[in-house]
């Protein structure tokens, strides 16, 4: 059997051996490469240029940092962001500390950044439900939709889909258990009682 390899992940391989032997221009080939998915990312969290800069470069500066252990991250994309969404959370924690230390807007900063680690948690919650959602066979997909997110009763549906009510209801309880399958295999158990609540 002949396997071919993506060129992308290849290439991803090949720059991780040797930022791993600490090549400085194979890690500025992928700072180049991951810059603006990195910046991008992290201003959805921060809503803020130059804290997304900072996380950007605190991000790869962890990564450099590992050495020889990059060579066990298998996809650098999402491990970029991963470390990202933790710098971001973290440099959240330290403006809301400096700001209370300071005795400048504490409330407002609390509140505030409550509501931030609550839209990235939600953010993670919507994503989560959308891939598993986008898996589901077509049937139980349109299901799903017409059923939890537009609130059409199963009898609506039925007649939209030119089914019967059990068909309905069969493939809802269908697709309902594997979401609860699929999210357990993908999340933490904090994001998993959220979720769990929303299905």
């Amino acid at each position: 059997m002949i396997i071919h390899l993506n060129e992308n992940v290849v290439t991803e391989c090949t720059l991780l051996a040797k930022v791993a032997d600490g090549d400085h221009q194979a890690f500025r080939n992928i700072y180049q490469k991951y810059y603006n998915k990195v910046y991008t990312f992290s201003i959805r969290i921060l809503h803020s240029q130059l804290l997304a800069e900072e996380v950007v470069q605190e991000s790869m500066l962890k990564l450099w940092l590992m050495g020889p252990g990059v060579i066990n991250i298998n996809n650098l994309d999402s491990y970029l962001k991963r470390i990202a969404r933790n710098c971001a959370i973290d440099l959240l924690k330290r403006k809301e500390l400096e700001l209370k230390t300071d005795g400048k807007l504490g409330n407002t900063w609390e509140e505030s950044h409550n509501e931030t680690e609550e839209q990235i948690l939600l953010n993670d919650v919507r994503k989560i439900l959308n891939d598993g959602v986008s898996l589901l066979p077509q049937q139980q997909k349109l299901v799903y939709q017409l059923c939890h997110l537009e609130g059409l009763k199963y009898e609506e549906a039925a007649n939209r889909l030119n089914l019967s009510v059990l068909t309905v209801q069969s493939y809802m309880k269908l697709a309902l258990r594997f979401l609860r399958n699929y999210i357990k295999a993908h999340t933490d158990i904090t994001v998993l009682l959220i979720i769990f609540k929303l299905l």
